[in-house]
């Protein structure tokens, strides 16, 4: 395994929700990171963000890792979930809050 891949792997098994972004949470650089940030603070899941643009290897290196060629990528659990279109469409279904729920991630509840 390559340097990045051992790095990428550890963001991903050491962290329960991880999102490979454009920018911080804090400070989203692209609409697609922008919205997923968005989701996951409406459904209260705590995440880590992972600045893309300060790291070009993981840049670079997340792509081949998921084999999916578009940033964000989202990962819970070890588990690739998918970009911004998926996880928008999951949240909409109602789907994405269920799978954090199986994962035993708690979300928050719509009041």
């Amino acid at each position: 395994m390559s340097d990045v891949n051992a790095r990428i792997e550890a963001e991903v098994k050491n962290n329960d929700v991880v999102l490979f972004m454009k920018g911080t949470p804090q400070f989203p650089m692209c609409g697609f990171s922008g919205q997923v940030v968005q989701i996951l603070s409406y459904v209260g899941v705590p995440f880590k963000g992972v600045n893309v643009l300060e790291d070009q290897e993981i840049r670079e290196g997340i792509k081949a890792y998921s084999n999916w060629p578009t940033i964000p990528q989202l990962y819970v659990k070890g588990e690739f979930v998918g970009g911004c279109d998926i996880t928008r469409e999951m949240f909409q279904a109602g789907e994405l809050q269920a799978l954090f729920e199986e994962k035993g991630i708690a979300v928050k509840q719509a009041s």
